[in-house]
């Protein structure tokens, strides 16, 4: 029997903690096993509890969901963020998602929603509320401020861009094309800076909509 999806709730209100308990108490295959009222606390439960996935509240006291997020995705945990919050505000999706949230959803979304949210983001696949996905899209289609490196990606570069797309990890794509996982993380590193993103997500983004992977690849994403 596949083991239960770890889950850590991040929220500053205690009935919206105990609401996603009770809601997420149903699913065989998940399985809570933390609440957290603040940022500060999130952070030392991700590194002492170890969960799949982080349901991350935005604002809260003491350490706010942003800054939360930024250090558990630096810290060795390998928890994936999951953002949920009333906020689809421009000033809260871009700060969140560069400090390494992998989906970003929105408290009005339904329960099976909020599931497949969860699943997606353990699979290490981008999951976007479809309002969000298009504010960040349109983000990506506006010319940078910067142009693009005049070196272009790298056969290899975009073979492991398509991979980042699929929400594969570093090791992943390093056991399917049989090389170094350092090695991936300096090719992922030169995807980023080239193409001026700030992180996995975004990546993933860029490559459905210049269509270097597929609408499938991100089944979260949709390009309307």
């Amino acid at each position: 029997m596949t083991a239960a999806i770890r889950v850590l709730i991040v929220d500053d209100h205690e009935i919206v903690r105990k609401g996603i308990r009770a809601l997420l108490a149903i699913k065989r295959d998940i399985q809570v096993v933390g609440e957290a009222k603040d940022g500060a606390e999130a952070v030392k439960l991700a590194e002492a509890l170890r969960p799949d996935v982080i349901l991350m509240d935005l604002m809260m006291p003491k350490m706010n969901g942003i800054q939360a997020t930024r250090e558990i995705t630096a810290g060795t945990s390998g928890a994936r963020v999951l953002v949920l919050t009333s906020f689809a505000a421009d000033e809260h999706i871009f700060p969140a998602i560069k400090a390494g949230a992998l989906g970003y959803l929105l408290k009005d979304s339904g329960a099976q929603e909020l599931v497949q949210a969860i699943r997606q983001v353990f699979r290490g696949e981008p999951s976007l509320d479809p309002a969000v996905a298009r504010k960040v899209l349109a983000e990506l289609s506006t010319p940078p401020q910067k142009p693009l490196t005049p070196d272009p990606l790298t056969a290899r570069e975009l073979e492991i861009l398509r991979l980042v797309a699929q929400g594969k990890s570093n090791r992943e794509i390093a056991d399917c094309l049989v090389i170094a996982e350092e090695t991936v993380h300096t090719h992922v590193s030169n995807v980023l800076n080239k193409l001026h993103l700030a992180s996995r997500t975004q990546a993933a983004l860029y490559a459905l909509k210049e269509g270097i992977a597929s609408v499938n690849d991100i089944p979260d994403a949709p390009a309307g």
